[in-house]
């Protein structure tokens, strides 16, 4: 019998004779993650020498997924699904990639609102101010706000994340030709990226589309699937819209406790692009980002946190904290390893996982701490 431990692999159909393969190179992995074919693991092994040493567990349980949907009962359908959207996914973290350091913001809204009208100059003029402090603009790439938004910040500083539908037409102009435009099949996928990519959110009036995206976006920050992050209802000047909106969320959901009071401070509503603007910036003045390590959540903030500050939101934000209170710390192995913002003060706490919303309410208190 062939003893894989010691003699070459010969798998049909998975790359045939492999001199090489060991099934004793699949136990330097931790993962317990396999095919549940130990020469078909080896074959996989072998091919990570082409891979980074940190990725090549992650490579090794991407091979094994395929290789698993692949000889299960499952539909050609499925395969085509995974295959395009991890074809999505690849190209759209390749496009992404080389900004990956400038802050973005996503401006949702109506695809049938035309140039000239309120609403689409408020996000033009949005998107302007907003690129004017070095930001990057996201929006969908069709007509309307998605166009008034990448008018405004120009293309250099936009990117259009489209969705292939029969019924809309191709790219807006100020984006079509741009290599910072992607093309998607897949709402899914395409959600993901505005997700990924975005430090905030800008909605304008729109149909489903927007109220879709309006509380999915709040739903993943409400549960922790997405950091916190400013959401911001802009409407003209006299608008009603996201005022309704919010009166609706207040009177149906938060009176009959189907949400937290904690909730309604995720979203703000501006009826200016000013107050847009300065909601969006004002954010960041302090919160700089998030991590976890184990059980803590870790804060990296722009400026330290004195004792006497320590001791006053430890009690203020009591109810978020599992146990002890809140503490500066300098950056812990996890960062280190991983070069992960090492230079910046940070604050760090057992958080209490039913309380996300409630995160929003802390980084609003270290803004109002911080000299303008």
């Amino acid at each position: 019998d062939l003893d894989p431990g010691r003699r070459g692999l010969s798998l049909p159909g998975f790359g045939g004779h492999l001199a090489t393969a060991t099934v004793s190179k699949v136990t330097e992995l931790s993962t317990r993650y396999r095919t549940g074919d130990d020469g078909l693991d080896a074959e996989i092994i072998s091919l990570l020498d082409h891979v980074d040493e940190v990725d090549r567990e992650l490579v090794f349980e991407m091979i094994v997924t395929a290789l698993r949907l692949s000889r299960e009962d499952n539909d050609r359908g499925d395969l085509k699904l995974v295959t395009a959207a991890m074809k999505e996914l690849r190209y759209s973290f390749e496009v992404f990639g080389p900004y990956r350091d400038t802050p973005k913001c996503t401006i949702f809204g109506s695809a049938r609102i035309k140039a000239g009208e309120p609403a689409y100059e408020c996000a033009k003029n949005f998107a302007r101010q907003i690129a004017d402090k070095n930001w990057m603009v996201i929006t969908g790439a069709g007509p309307g706000i998605m166009e008034a938004g990448n008018e405004g910040a120009g293309a250099d500083q936009s990117f259009g994340v489209n969705i292939m539908l029969p019924f809309e037409a191709s790219a807006n102009e100020y984006i079509a030709d741009d290599p910072k435009l992607i093309n998607f099949k897949y709402f899914f996928t395409r959600k993901v990226m505005f997700m990924k990519e975005s430090e905030a959110y800008v909605l304008l009036p729109g149909g489903f589309g927007t109220m879709d995206e309006s509380f999915e976006l709040l739903t993943l920050i409400q549960t922790g699937k997405t950091a916190p992050a400013p959401v911001v209802l802009l409407d003209e000047p006299g608008g009603t819209y996201w005022d309704h909106w919010y009166d609706f969320v207040t009177t149906e959901l938060g009176n009959a406790g189907l949400i937290s009071p904690d909730d309604m401070c995720l979203a703000r509503v501006a009826h200016t692009v000013e107050e847009a603007v300065d909601e969006v910036c004002d954010f960041y003045r302090t919160y700089h980002s998030m991590r976890f390590v184990g059980d803590h959540l870790i804060f990296r903030l722009n400026r330290p946190v004195e004792d006497g500050e320590l001791a006053a939101l430890s009690e203020e934000f009591a109810p978020m904290i599992v146990q002890g209170g809140i503490t500066a710390i300098d950056a812990t192995k996890s960062e280190v390893h991983d070069g992960d913002h090492v230079d910046l003060p940070r604050i760090m706490f057992e958080f209490d996982k039913h309380q996300w919303s409630m995160l929003r309410r802390l980084i609003d208190r270290l803004n109002a701490n911080t000299p303008p």
